[in-house]
């Protein structure tokens, strides 16, 4: 079949199952547009900046478990980009983005809206492509949506210079890909499997500590399976809520920085960690020589170069969290005491009653983990929870009841501003049925404010519900923790008017006060079915806690602050 390269990205997108596309046109990518145009196999959402593209596709696929796509175009439209590429790569989210490119007799004139995609996408890529012939093409395209879904998944970029998007050729699409270079480990060795259900058989504190990993390889009920067979106690890092649902008796919280009292110290104790799916992050170690002391190491991943990179294994097991589960755990069948962890679960039981994770309320003056636990309580499973980066993210990975994989869509790894609003779109772009909330701050919103039209041109009823402190307050909680107060550029008192701000794009908005208005103004943004903004004005000195402070050991844990 002869087609040009443009038409050849769009029928790889249909053969790939694509839905949805986010994008922005412009020069280079003129003749993959005009080919979307013609076509009727996916919806394309045009964003309002080539950054919140790129979120917006990766919302999507974190909640579907999707590849998720964007297109954009040369120089300024893939540095936009970039932000969100890196984004999506540091949290392992599956995408493939196209990014139009001078023709091929410019490359290297610094010809208009050049720039070298390639070489600034290369640290930020599982891989990447430069398209050099349109013969190529076609296995381009197919490998790079095998690339990005297989292993530790990750975004794959694709530059497509313009000359070659209107050149014909054969277009033979593969039916499948085999890289000699590129071969995923799913099945883990089975005499490392043995010897680690030997040490989980052995151990008398032993901790499961659940990561991003264990969504992505969609093992979810295998962990259920194990926490119910061996009631071992259970942490989540903040890539991996939702593993387990709020309320299960074996989930001690969020571990790390942000973490709860009973998790961390659970962590700290322990004398067996079985790491699924996690990487051992800095916000969860705290000062490396005083991690984990007492503990051997059983490290699952898929990922080689992640086993002993930051921490050492003791049972080093290279492969798929739920392919390594399901061998692992007919050993544990076999002849596993309960008993053997019941004065450990004591332990940490008295560690939660001691300092469980809570906050003082008050009738005067809005609290945001009451908002949260509030917003669960009303919506539940029936939501997809998105954020932006900083105090509100902590608090509804703090307090919001998560109920199953997926639910919760936040920047980890990059912690990046403006990720929420445009991811939210994404999200409700996967889960049509389900009410997609943005939960921002007043920093954060300003950085992608206008997706707000996106959302009103192609009906999208995200409520973007922003805990207003009027400051930069991640930050402004460093400043009055460890620079005695010097307000250095946090403070954001002058603010837009947010509810006419929402208005101006044709939205619902309204500013809440009290618990009552928050309730209320809830219920009207959900029955406006518009694109929402609700401004609710909390304690602007509020802090998350508990807090290990950077370098600090993970058991020295900051639980109040007094002035």
């Amino acid at each position: 079949m002869q087609l040009n390269g443009s038409e050849m990205v769009i029928h790889a997108l249909k053969n790939e199952g694509v839905k949805v596309v986010f994008g922005y046109p412009g020069g280079a990518a003129l003749n993959i547009y005009d080919e979307i145009y013609k076509q009727n196999y996916f919806t394309h959402i045009l964003t309002r900046h080539e950054q919140a593209a790129v979120h917006a596709a990766d919302g999507y696929a974190r909640a579907s478990g999707e590849v998720g796509v964007a297109i954009v175009t040369s120089g300024p439209g893939f540095t936009n980009a970039v932000t969100g590429i890196a984004t999506a790569y540091m949290d392992s989210v599956p995408l493939v983005i196209i990014s139009g490119q001078v023709p091929t007799s410019l490359i290297g004139t610094d010809a208009f809206q050049e720039i070298d995609a390639v070489g600034i996408s290369r640290p930020c890529t599982k891989h990447n492509y430069l398209v050099k012939s349109i013969e190529e093409l076609p296995r381009i395209l197919k490998e790079a949506f095998y690339i990005a879904k297989s292993g530790r998944p990750g975004p794959v970029h694709i530059d497509l210079p313009k000359d070659i998007s209107a050149t014909l050729g054969e277009f033979n699409y593969p039916s499948e890909i085999k890289l000699q270079t590129y071969k995923p480990t799913y099945k883990g060795n089975a005499r490392q499997i043995k010897k680690a259900a030997e040490a989980i058989k052995e151990a008398k504190k032993p901790i499961l500590y659940l990561g991003g990993g264990c969504i992505a390889s969609k093992s979810a009920d295998l962990i259920k399976e194990l926490c119910t067979l061996t009631q071992i106690p259970a942490v989540e890092t903040l890539m991996a809520r939702g593993i387990l649902p709020s309320g299960c008796p074996n989930l001690l919280g969020m571990v790390g920085m942000h973490g709860s009292y009973c998790a961390n110290m659970a962590m700290s104790e322990a004398d067996l960690i079985i790491s699924l799916g996690a990487r051992f992050d800095d916000r969860v170690t705290g000062k490396l020589s005083e991690f984990a002391k007492y503990a051997e190491i059983i490290h699952i991943d898929i990922d080689p170069s992640s086993i002993s990179k930051i921490v050492n294994a003791t049972y080093p097991i290279v492969g798929n969290v739920s392919d390594v589960l399901e061998e692992l755990l007919p050993l544990l069948r076999e002849c596993y005491d309960t008993n053997t962890t019941a004065l450990w679960r004591e332990t940490l039981a008295r560690y939660d009653k001691l300092h469980p994770l809570s906050f003082k309320d008050s009738d005067n003056i809005l609290k945001p983990q009451w908002v949260l636990q509030k917003l669960g309580e009303i919506l539940g499973k029936n939501a997809i929870i998105s954020t932006d980066v900083g105090q509100h993210q902590m608090w509804a990975a703090q307090f919001y009841p998560f109920s199953f994989p997926r639910q919760f869509v936040t920047s980890g790894g990059l912690g990046t501003m403006g990720f929420g609003l445009p991811a939210a779109m994404g999200a409700k772009k996967a889960y049509p049925d389900k009410i997609s909330i943005n939960i921002s701050g007043d920093g954060s919103i300003l950085m992608n404010i206008q997706e707000l039209m996106t959302c009103m041109v192609y009906d999208i009823p995200v409520i973007n519900i922003i805990l207003n402190n009027n400051y930069l307050g991640m930050v402004r909680q460093w400043q009055t923790f460890f620079y005695d107060k010097r307000y250095s550029q946090t403070d954001l008192e002058q603010q837009p008017d947010f509810v006419k701000l929402v208005e101006s794009f044709g939205g619902f908005g309204k500013v809440c006060h009290t618990k009552e208005e928050f309730i209320n103004a809830l219920q009207a943004a959900i029955e406006s079915k518009k694109v929402a903004l609700l401004d609710v004005r909390i304690d602007r000195m509020e802090n998350v806690l508990p807090m290990v402070p950077t370098g600090g050991a993970l058991f020295n844990m900051m639980l109040d602050y007094k002035e």
